[in-house]
């Protein structure tokens, strides 16, 4: 991998500086998303692996119009330019948009668990553990997923890098996804620095953290009671509706506007129902409470 990296920097290193300013919001995303590499790094690989796309794609695509698929010269000439670009387009796309994505996944991890975590952080502290310590023991609970990760950094800034506490919550601060962890390690700094009680601060953000996770839990049951009848209404009770019709409409004339009743039954039980039943499940993915 560093090997490809380096061919990348090699070839398009110099492009990625030039450009790198249209690309200032990668910067940002790449730590939240925990991408572990540089922006012009990133933007060298991103550059590289579209050109690769691009030509092998053009190669595959010319192989197949000339051996393959007799068209005429200008539909071979239009398919050769026009898959490649589009199958490049997507590759650089995804590239742009991947560490945005990978961060908004991150988010989500991190606030369905930050309740409980700040829960344990309260257990903890209330044993009269310092919190540079707290951070080193909730980084052994795998369970909390990407809270683990970030609190997991705040420990290696301390034990290997030796930064001191304030500055290594600093630092995981400003790189988080969460907005929620964020405001939690910059009151614990806060807290720390003026003196406070930390005990009180954690056992206080604990209980308005479990309160809000209830809360987003109820609002999250009353939406899927809603969802769960327009399901049954719309997207099973329609399709049997439409289907009975067309079979009484077959019974009557065979065909509409040319095509064959039979076979319009066929493309919506075979495929407008599958399409439509998995865009309502990948609706009910993106709105999605994690627990």
């Amino acid at each position: 991998m560093m090997g490809f990296q380096s061919l990348a920097l090699a070839l398009f290193g110099k492009i990625a500086d030039k450009y790198a300013d249209s690309f200032e919001p990668l910067k940002y995303a790449l730590p939240k998303a925990d991408i572990k590499v540089p922006l012009r790094t990133y933007l060298s690989v991103m550059l590289l692996v579209t050109f690769l796309v691009y030509f092998v794609t053009l190669a595959l695509t010319i192989f197949l119009v000339a051996y393959f698929f007799k068209l005429q010269l200008f539909l071979a000439i239009a398919y050769s330019l026009f898959i490649p670009f589009l199958a490049a387009a997507g590759v650089f796309l995804w590239y742009v948009f991947y560490p945005f994505q990978r961060a908004m996944i991150r988010k989500r991890n991190i606030e369905a668990n930050l309740p409980f975590v700040i829960t344990h952080m309260s257990s903890i502290a209330d044993a009269g553990i310092p919190p540079s310590a707290i951070f080193h023991l909730i980084s052994a609970f795998k369970e909390y997923g990407e809270v683990t990760k970030e609190l997991s950094k705040i420990a290696r800034n301390m034990e290997q890098f030796g930064m001191d506490p304030v500055r290594a919550i600093r630092e995981v601060a400003d790189r988080t996804p969460s907005e929620e962890l964020r405001e939690l390690l910059l009151g614990i700094v806060t807290t720390t620095e003026s003196g406070g009680d930390i005990k009180l601060f954690l056992r206080t953000m604990g209980e308005q953290a479990l309160f809000e996770w209830r809360i987003r839990r109820e609002r999250f049951l009353q939406q899927m009671s809603t969802y769960a009848e327009f399901y049954v209404g719309v997207i099973i009770a329609a399709p049997l509706f439409l289907i009975a019709l067309f079979a009484i409409m077959g019974l009557i004339q065979p065909s509409i506007a040319g095509y064959s009743i039979i076979d319009i039954t066929k493309l919506g039980i075979y495929l407008l129902i599958p399409a439509i039943n998995l865009g309502f499940l990948f609706f009910l993915r993106t709105i999605e409470v994690e627990i």
